[in-house]
């Protein structure tokens, strides 16, 4: 798996975990789910499988990290615990803005590219303009 239940106690203390969950696991592990399947909503442009499949060191470590994030605000959500919740949804904006720049080409994530029918290629096309000019005579 990319990424473990274990893992997110770099972004959340474990007592936190344990008051918001309440000895039910499987709700840190579908806020993980979920943010995995967002994460991989912004990469299609590259190989998924070997992205997400990735484990230990093979991971990107900058992915790794927004994930988490992601993971951690839709975890937060269920609670109302006390915890820092402005700072939360600034990370998550945070990931989310990543995302969009990685999704967007403005950011180059150093992930493996998918391969489009046999070719290196993305098999995206990126298209725009000049900006629009006026004329004054």
């Amino acid at each position: 798996m990319f990424l473990t239940n274990e893992e997110i106690k770099t972004h959340l203390y474990a007592e936190n975990v344990q008051v918001i969950q309440r000895d039910d696991e499987t709700i840190l592990t579908a806020a993980i789910q979920g943010a995995i399947v967002e994460a991989k909503g912004y990469l299609k442009a590259y190989d998924l499988e070997k992205v997400f499949g990735a484990t230990d060191n093979e991971r990107n470590p900058l992915l790794l990290i927004w994930v988490k994030d992601i993971a951690v605000w839709h975890f937060l959500v269920l609670c109302n615990a006390g915890h820092e919740l402005g700072l939360r949804r600034e990370r998550y904006n945070q990931a989310i803005a990543w995302f969009r720049g990685v999704q967007k080409g403005d950011i180059d994530p150093d992930l493996p590219v998918k391969e489009a029918n046999g070719s290196t290629g993305t098999g995206m096309i990126k298209f725009g303009s000049n900006p629009k000019r006026g004329q004054h005579f």
